[in-house]
């Protein structure tokens, strides 16, 4: 019996390290005190990069109807 009780606390304890260690090598994201905090590999991550665009996203658009409003104009 006490046998059988070392070799299941041993199991045990093998599992909770394995457990630990597991979570303790692999990076996630984590969300703590309302903070994202990176993964443990954001220093290898891909960088991705965005290029600033125009700051009125409507200039075709814009563009568009004042010409409209100016044929519009015309054939008065």
């Amino acid at each position: 019996m006490l046998a059988q009780m070392k070799k299941r606390s041993l199991g045990m304890l093998v599992c909770g390290a394995m457990l630990l260690s597991c979570l303790a090598i692999t990076g996630c994201q984590v969300s703590v005190g309302g903070q994202t905090l990176p993964s443990g590999y954001y220093l290898h991550d891909d960088i991705q990069y965005f290029p600033k665009g125009p700051e009125f996203k409507l200039s075709r658009e814009a563009a568009a109807l004042k010409a409209a409003r100016s044929e519009a104009e015309l054939d008065r």
